[in-house]
């Protein structure tokens, strides 16, 4: 079985002074950071997936941006693969399926950001493709929501999100666990 590291959208956008700052964003990139330098490590794929949003009014990951750029934390080196996609879902409409299979990568370790969007769609896409999915929860990042007048906090959607990923989708660990299994 091969492995590879995806992280999703850890750009800086997300961070503090971006168009659309996370909760806990700081933590969840220098997480994917310790994951990302576990991975180069052993040899092990790491592969980049990029957000540039192409909606007409698009406040966030407009091209040409500095918040479009990845996060220094886990910026790209030489050799791995940066995927760029302009919806949720790292799989549609990009090259990251047919990349994954001409590697035979079979075991996802997906990092990034935002939980409740981009994390959620692209874990379940890649489960119902077949690969067998490991988040790190640690390693991810969202924000507070609201829904028929009622708040939720960033730390209720992360919880909520993470539940209901864990288990037919994925196997949900810290980076201390992943890195261990490496």
């Amino acid at each position: 079985m091969s492995t590879a590291l995806v992280i999703v959208d850890i750009q800086n956008d997300y961070f503090p002074g971006g168009a659309m700052e996370l909760a806990g964003s700081i933590e969840a990139g220098e997480r994917a950071e310790k994951l990302a330098e576990a991975f180069r490590s052993k040899a092990l794929p790491v592969i980049h997936v990029q957000h540039l949003s192409t909606r007409p009014g698009a406040t966030f990951f407009v091209p040409g941006t500095k918040g479009v750029e990845i996060h220094p934390c886990v910026a790209p080196r030489e050799g791995e693969a940066v995927i760029q996609k302009n919806f949720p879902n790292s799989f549609r409409d990009t090259p990251l399926l047919q990349h994954l299979r001409d590697k035979k990568i079979t075991r996802l370790v997906v990092a990034g950001m935002m939980t409740q969007m981009c994390i959620d769609s692209t874990v379940r896409a890649a489960a119902d493709l077949g690969f067998e999915c490991l988040l790190a929860h640690d390693a991810c990042a969202t924000k507070s929501l609201s829904f028929g007048g009622v708040a939720v906090p960033a730390a209720s959607v992360q919880t909520a999100f993470l539940a209901a990923l864990n288990g037919l989708f994925a196997r949900v660990q810290s980076v201390d666990e992943l890195c261990g299994t490496l």
